[in-house]
């Protein structure tokens, strides 16, 4: 069990990765996004299974690591970058946007996204990470909104 909250937690050992396994973490959430956005129901399902599996997997794995919101934990991460993508139009551009949003507010941490950080097990590793998605799907949504 204890290898299977590690696979999971990490994004499939994405998060063991030496260099910037955060964003390794959004690109495992942006590749299930390519893979299912044809199909909106699959990808609402695959979405609430990643956030579920992250609130189910993240403060177990906290505790295997052995350390708060360990860099090895990145499902908080693949888990937002779909978020990003709720009821937003496939575009090439929306992508590159929000990748490059997401993960911008998931290192400056806004409010109240850094205050959240600091809850015990599981919220903490994924309600700041939920937080920067809800402020990149409404960019996006502005974004849209004007034309972009």
């Amino acid at each position: 069990m204890k290898n299977l909250i590690k696979f999971i937690a990490s994004g499939f050992y994405v998060g063991y990765s030496p260099f910037i396994p955060g964003t390794n973490g959004a690109l495992v959430g942006l590749i299930f996004y390519l893979l299912t956005q044809r199909s909106h129901l699959l990808f609402l399902v695959v979405t609430a299974a990643w956030l579920i599996a992250g609130f189910l997997v993240s403060g177990k794995a906290e505790k295997l690591f052995g350390k708060k919101d360990a860099r090895q934990i990145v499902i908080d991460e693949t888990a937002g970058m779909l978020l990003c993508f709720v009821l937003i139009p496939y575009s090439i551009k929306y992508l590159f946007f929000a990748f490059v949003l997401f993960r911008i507010l998931d290192v400056i941490k806004p409010f109240p996204a850094r205050g959240i950080q600091d809850m015990e097990g599981s919220a903490g590793v994924m309600l700041d990470d939920i937080v920067c998605a809800v402020y990149t799907n409404t960019a996006l949504r502005v974004f849209i909104f004007f034309g972009f």
